[in-house]
């Protein structure tokens, strides 16, 4: 079938809408009419040609929701008419790691994910010159895709697409993170650097669990100040002087939980130095940029600090993601307040440069 997709054709260039060939999914891959998609920082890193493992061309987008239209051979968990939201983080269930229960990274389609194909190494996508490669697994700046079966999450089709497309990424990677990742305490402390999406998403989870102090560092004022609507009760202005504010905050200790979520690296060291020695734990939420490496003094960690990752937010896709839906349903989170600008698919690069001059939270693509 004939779809329109957002192509990017050469790094450092603007994505580039038009006419391609989606090919009918095979057995265990499922046609998905495309509502919704968030334009995600991930997407531009992309785009950027920074990413040391990015590819071009490819239709890019990750972060979308829609529902399906058609289902491959073999395909069970979803049927024509369910609503479903997007996952660059798979979950088979089967694979050494989902059976492990240790982690959320599922192995079973990574090697080809990562090279820009559909788990039999070949592409659903096309154009006159020829194949085109898929990203993430997704490519949702399309009006339609192919996915695998085992990276669509069903959800709640009484819910709002353009709200829950956010947590097909930069959502959920926060939320998740202070939830099931780091399992904020309640009456715990905790700061978070960064009030983009993925920052302002872990602030909304630290309050779910019941933070008593949550403290929002961030270089925008305005960011800051819109932080407070998502559960901040304190902010501090980013710079060389946050670690020392932090401190001052916290009798000198540091707080429970740090999350990390601007992908610069010296930002990364600041969340490390503001957890509170003796058991705090740094979560690092950002994507730092090629060949860039983490500093860390020792003493920091031999004085019982912790740091880790969280790919995701630590989420389970299609077992997390629709029972955030089902708070956000019953008021428990707030998505709605994370949209900020609703575009159209060939106003896509519009969406980066939101991004880029830090407007607004999340500019979401919709789609008719």
């Amino acid at each position: 079938m004939k779809i329109r997709a957002a192509v990017l054709e050469e790094f450092g260039q603007p994505l580039v809408v038009q006419d391609v060939e989606l090919a009918a999914p095979k057995a265990g891959e499922v046609l998905v009419k495309i509502k919704s998609c968030g334009v995600c920082h991930t997407d531009l890193y992309t785009a950027s040609g920074v990413d040391p493992s990015g590819y071009c061309d490819c239709v890019l987008g990750h972060e979308g929701a829609g529902i399906v239209e058609e289902v491959g051979a073999g395909v069970t968990s979803v049927q024509p008419g369910d609503h479903v939201v997007t996952l660059f983080s798979p979950e088979c269930g089967e694979c050494v790691n989902c059976r492990s229960g240790k982690t959320n990274i599922c192995t079973a389609i990574r090697e080809q994910q990562g090279q820009g194909y559909l788990p039999d190494g070949t592409s659903r996508l096309s154009r006159a010159a020829g194949p085109l490669r898929h990203f993430m697994g997704t490519s949702t700046f399309a009006e339609y895709t192919v996915m695998p079966e085992i990276a669509l999450a069903k959800v709640n089709p009484e819910a709002d697409l353009d709200a829950i497309c956010l947590l097909a990424c930069g959502a959920t990677t926060g939320i998740a993170a202070a939830l099931w990742k780091a399992e904020v305490e309640a009456g715990s402390t905790v700061v978070v650097f960064g009030a983009g999406m993925v920052g302002l998403g872990a602030v909304a989870g630290a309050k779910l669990r019941g933070a008593e102090k949550i403290v929002v560092v961030d270089i925008s004022d305005h960011r800051l100040e819109l932080s407070k609507q998502f559960g901040a009760t304190h902010t501090v202005k980013g710079g060389p002087n946050a670690v020392a504010e932090i401190l001052d905050m916290s009798d000198g200790l540091g707080m429970d939980y740090t999350f990390e979520a601007t992908g610069i690296v010296d930002v990364m060291a600041q969340a490390v130095e503001s957890a509170r020695m003796g058991w705090g734990l740094a979560t690092m939420l950002g994507v730092a940029g090629k060949g860039e490496t983490l500093d860390i003094v020792p003493r920091l960690l031999i004085t019982g600090r912790k740091v880790q990752g969280g790919s995701f937010g630590g989420a389970k896709g299609r077992t997390h993601v629709p029972q955030l839906v089902d708070m956000y349903m019953s008021g428990e989170l707030d998505l709605d307040g994370f949209v900020s600008h609703r575009i159209t698919l060939d106003e896509v690069n519009k969406g980066f440069d939101l991004m880029h001059e830090q407007d607004g939270i999340r500019s979401v693509i919709q789609f008719a």
